[in-house]
Parts: structure tokens; C-alpha cells; sequence
């Protein structure tokens, strides 16, 4: 009994009941004994556990098999592994040599071409059209795209850009800006561009600006003209309205400017260069993270000091040259303009109109975006002095009194004490100074001028 009990404990011991993926054999005594308890207990029935032990001895059967199959998958898995890694780097190769070739294709674009100049200007550098018959007709240089115009100005790409690209703040500043004094008052800010944005706006000026005609009623900044031929249609009127149109460069901005080009025919690409060229923002130097920045502190206009601001001023106004010509002839009155100097004349009954012309003045300029600075405007009767861009208008024209006056007494004591002397005003070139108010006292009336140029030269002498 001792020896079954002790072969039963062996056997038993000699099955693996811990596999969770095998069925234990039934010509095992401990399994034979836990399929009696199953019986007994009416948990399984014999039948049952036939198929069960059927399943597990198949399974016994099929297990070098599923071995086999087990080594084949992991094989699969491996391999799919590897073609997924194969994979993976071939797309990074790819992408690389994508971003490569964008790179290369954004070096070669900037070096070749324009699409950005800084926020809010840049709409229109995707559109190269330009009106070649307008253009032609005009006289004036094709420019349709980046590379057009970067070529007649002899500009590479990327100098081209640097000069028109426009930041709210910027290390670096394409003018030198200083103050002077107004007559009226105040300080009045200038700016002068630097060498290459000179000779740029230099060549906008003599190829494509002077080459626009302008309305006869301008008469500031045009070739033969001058404060004495915008007088002159005011001569010996019974009322002289002059009025002042308020901050005239500033008011002209980057889109009214970009207008005009694009009027003139040029495509909007163009356009935008070129007013971009023209125009600046008034700006403030400050400190920031120990950087010194030049900070926009308002729109983009045309600046006071570029010789293309004064052309591109009397182009801007030609639709106000025009409305208010047609305003002033309908009513009897002359009209001219010097630069923002606002003039109107006549005589007779067409005097009574003069309030309903102030009114209409206020109204146009308003519609073409100026504005009048009512503290300028003033109402001129010929019991008073008359006075047209500094002309005096009234019997002939003239030169005011106390200007002539100044003049006849710095030459008469500097007979006695030298020229120098009588500088008390500290004029850094006083002498040129003296020389050039004779010539336009010159210009206006000349028999007082000649006579003040004799002495001048008695001095020299």
C-alpha cells in the first residue's frame, strides 16, 4: 500500500499541472482522479471528457507544428520590422532631400524674385500684369515684375528687397532725418534718403514722373514754374481766398501712391515696388533688449526730403487740380496750386459766391482724401495786402515791404561796417543768403532788383 502511494506521489509528480497550454494526458493517475471528481460531482460527463482528452492528445499531436508555425511568425514579424525601419528611413531620406530641394528653390527664388515685403504691402507681388498699350503710349519704361524693375534700377534681387521691404521696427533706416523751425511755428521733420534709395528714386523721377503731364492748375514743383507764375493769374482781383491743405506729404499714403503707378499702367507688382521705393513711415528711435530700433509711429507716406515726393504730389492731385478747376470756373473764379497752397480769385458779382466756395472747397478736398486747415484759410480784400505764395498781388506783383525794406538797410550799413557784420540773425551763409532773396525780389519785380543787385555788386567791389 506504501509502495502504490509512493508511485502515485512520483507519477504525479512527473505531469506539469501548471501548463496553461497543454491538457494533461487521463493515463495520468492524478488525472484519471480529478476526471472521477468531475464525474461524481455531475460537473462534466464522461463523454465530455473524451473530447477533451480527443482535443488534448491533437493537440500533443500538433505541437512540433505550431512550434514550427511559432518560429515562421516570429520570422514574418522580424522581417516586417525590418521593412517597416527600411521604410521609415527611406521616407526621412525623401524628406530631406525634399526640404533640400525647397531650400535650394527658395535661395534661387530670392536671388530671382520678390513675393514678400513685409506685413500689409505685400498683396499685390503675385500679380505681374501690366498695361503694355498704356505704358507705350505714355512713353514710360515697362516694368512688369520684381526682375524688371530691379534691372532698371541696376539693383540685384536681394539689394532691391532690402531697400523696399517695409518693418513697423527696424535696426536700420533708409533716411537721415532732421527738424526745422515753420515760419509758423513749431518744427517740421525732413528726411533725406540714403545713396542707393536716392538713386533710385532719382531714376523713378526722370523715367517715369517727369514724364507724366500734370494739370495746368499746378504749379509748385513743375519745370518753368513758380510761386510768381502761380501770383500772376491773381493780379488785381477784388477777393483772394488762400487756403492750406493740412499735413499734404503725410496724407499721401502707400496705397494712393501704389494707385498712381498702377494708373500710369504698371502692374501691380511693380506698383507696389515702386511706391514702396517713394514712401516711408515716420519713425522713433528707441532702446529695446539693448538694441537701437527705429519704430514706425504712423502710416506709410510720401517723405518730405525725396525727390520723387514732390512729382508723385502733383499726381496724387490732378482729380482735385481738376474738380476744383471745374468748381471755380463754373462759378467765375481762377484757381491754382502750389503744392499744398490752395488759391482762388475773381472779381464782380462772383465775389458774393465766396462763402458757398469755402463750403465746396471743404467738401471736394474731403472727397479726394485732403483735408483744409482752417487756420491757413483766409479771405483777401484789396483794402488789405494781398498776398499769393508770399507775392503780393494787389496793384502788381511784388515783393512785400518789410522784406525789401530789410534788404535796402543791410546793404546800406554794410557800405560803413561789411556784410558780415549786419548777420544778426547768424545765417550760416549769410552772404549767399543776401545774394539769393535779391534774386527773387529779382525774379518779382525786376526793377526793385536791379537796383539791389547794383549795390550787392558795389559791395563785391
Amino acid at each position: 500500500m506504501k509502495k502504490q502511494a509512493a508511485n502515485l506521489r512520483w507519477n504525479w509528480a512527473t505531469v506539469n499541472f501548471d501548463r496553461r497550454d497543454q491538457i494533461p494526458s487521463p493515463a495520468e493517475p492524478r488525472t484519471a482522479l480529478i476526471d472521477r471528481a468531475l464525474v461524481a460531482h455531475g460537473l462534466l460527463t464522461p463523454e465530455q471528457l473524451v473530447e477533451i482528452h480527443d482535443a488534448g492528445a491533437k493537440m500533443v499531436e500538433l505541437r512540433p507544428d505550431l512550434a514550427g508555425a511559432a518560429t515562421v511568425a516570429a520570422h514574418a514579424v522580424a522581417a516586417d520590422e525590418a521593412a517597416r525601419r527600411a521604410l521609415k528611413e527611406q521616407k526621412k531620406a525623401e524628406s530631406a532631400e525634399r526640404r533640400r530641394l525647397h531650400a535650394e528653390a527658395v535661395l534661387k527664388r530670392k536671388a530671382t524674385d520678390i513675393i514678400f515685403l513685409g506685413r500689409g504691402v505685400s498683396g499685390g507681388l503675385a500679380d505681374r500684369r501690366a498695361h503694355l498699350e498704356k505704358l507705350q503710349e505714355l512713353g514710360l519704361p515697362v516694368l512688369a515684375t520684381p526682375a524688371d524693375v530691379a534691372k532698371a534700377l541696376d539693383l540685384e534681387i536681394p539689394r532691391l528687397r532690402w531697400l523696399a521691404f517695409h518693418s513697423e521696427a527696424t535696426a536700420v533706416t533708409h533716411y537721415v532725418r532732421f527738424q526745422i523751425a515753420k515760419k509758423s511755428g513749431g518744427m517740421r521733420e525732413l528726411s533725406a534718403p540714403h545713396r542707393d534709395m536716392a538713386r533710385c528714386q532719382e531714376w523713378i523721377r526722370l523715367n517715369i514722373l517727369d514724364r507724366i503731364p500734370l494739370h495746368d492748375a499746378a504749379h509748385g514743383f513743375v519745370r518753368d514754374r513758380s510761386t510768381m507764375s502761380n501770383a500772376v493769374p491773381h493780379v488785381r482781383r477784388s477777393v483772394v481766398v488762400n487756403a492750406d491743405l493740412k499735413d499734404f506729404f503725410p496724407s499721401i499714403t502707400f496705397p494712393r501712391v501704389k494707385g498712381v503707378f498702377q494708373q500710369l499702367g504698371y502692374s501691380p507688382a511693380a506698383s507696389t515696388i515702386l511706391a514702396l521705393l517713394c514712401t516711408e513711415c515716420p519713425r522713433q528711435r528707441v532702446e529695446y533688449g539693448g538694441r537701437e530700433l527705429f519704430v514706425a509711429t504712423g502710416l506709410r507716406g510720401l517723405p518730405q526730403g525725396a525727390c520723387t515726393s514732390p512729382a508723385l504730389s502733383n499726381l496724387v492731385a490732378r482729380g482735385l487740380d481738376s474738380r476744383l478747376s471745374g468748381l471755380a470756373q463754373k462759378l467765375g473764379w481762377t484757381y491754382t496750386r502750389y503744392a499744398d497752397d490752395l488759391t482762388f480769385s475773381t472779381n464782380g458779382e462772383a465775389a458774393e459766391k465766396t462763402a458757398w466756395l469755402l463750403a465746396r472747397l471743404r467738401h471736394v478736398t474731403a472727397d479726394e482724401a485732403f483735408t483744409v486747415n482752417e487756420k491757413k484759410t483766409r479771405v483777401q480784400r484789396p483794402n488789405s495786402r494781398q498776398t499769393v505764395t508770399g507775392v503780393v498781388v494787389n496793384r502788381r506783383p511784388n515783393v512785400p515791404r518789410d522784406i525789401v525794406r530789410r534788404l535796402r538797410a543791410i546793404l546800406h550799413h554794410a557800405k560803413t561796417e561789411g556784410l558780415a557784420a549786419q548777420n544778426r540773425e547768424n545765417h550760416e551763409h549769410f552772404e549767399a543768403w543776401v545774394s539769393g532773396m535779391i534774386s527773387y525780389i529779382n525774379m518779382v519785380n525786376p526793377e526793385q532788383g536791379k537796383k539791389l543787385k547794383a549795390q550787392f555788386d558795389g559791395l563785391a567791389r
